[in-house]
């Protein structure tokens, strides 16, 4: 069966959003893309060594090594020696970052909140689902290519 139209226009509702999100975020100097990247992944995963998040976020490792030491520097990720094998690092998120994390999410969650207020009871019902099922799809994304 031919998913493509449902999903350009899915694809294109999930672009639209996150681009007004990624304008309701208050502070331009505040975090980049890429750090909020990392701080989200330990925030949802826990502690990780630098290939676990590039890997579980499709990057390089080489591409994330200056956001890992900005946000080390930061005081908003801790770096230590991984017990299992100490050539690795283990990054794990500080108070301080889930402070920063926390505060950029509120940004977004109360332009989103007040959007939401717009929409019915129903309307909001099942933009909760879509969500679980976009967080499924998303967990799922490297198993599709595969069936």
């Amino acid at each position: 069966m031919d998913h493509l139209s449902e999903a350009a226009r899915i694809r294109r509702g999930v672009v639209r959003l996150n681009r007004r999100l990624r304008q309701e975020r208050g502070n331009e100097a505040g975090l980049t893309p890429n750090q909020l990247i990392v701080l989200g992944h330990l925030h949802r995963n826990g502690s990780a060594t630098p290939g676990e998040v590039a890997a579980a976020e499709r990057q390089r490792p080489q591409s994330l090594t200056r956001v890992f030491a900005e946000l080390e520097t930061e005081g908003l990720i801790a770096r230590a020696p991984d017990p299992a094998d100490r050539r690795q690092s283990v990054l794990t998120l500080t108070a301080q970052g889930r402070r920063a994390l926390d505060q950029d999410m509120a940004e977004r969650d109360v332009w989103l909140a007040e959007a939401l207020a717009s929409l019915s009871a129903t309307e909001r019902g099942v933009l909760e689902l879509a969500s679980a099922l976009m967080e499924r799809l998303a967990d799922a994304a490297g198993e599709a290519g595969k069936a």
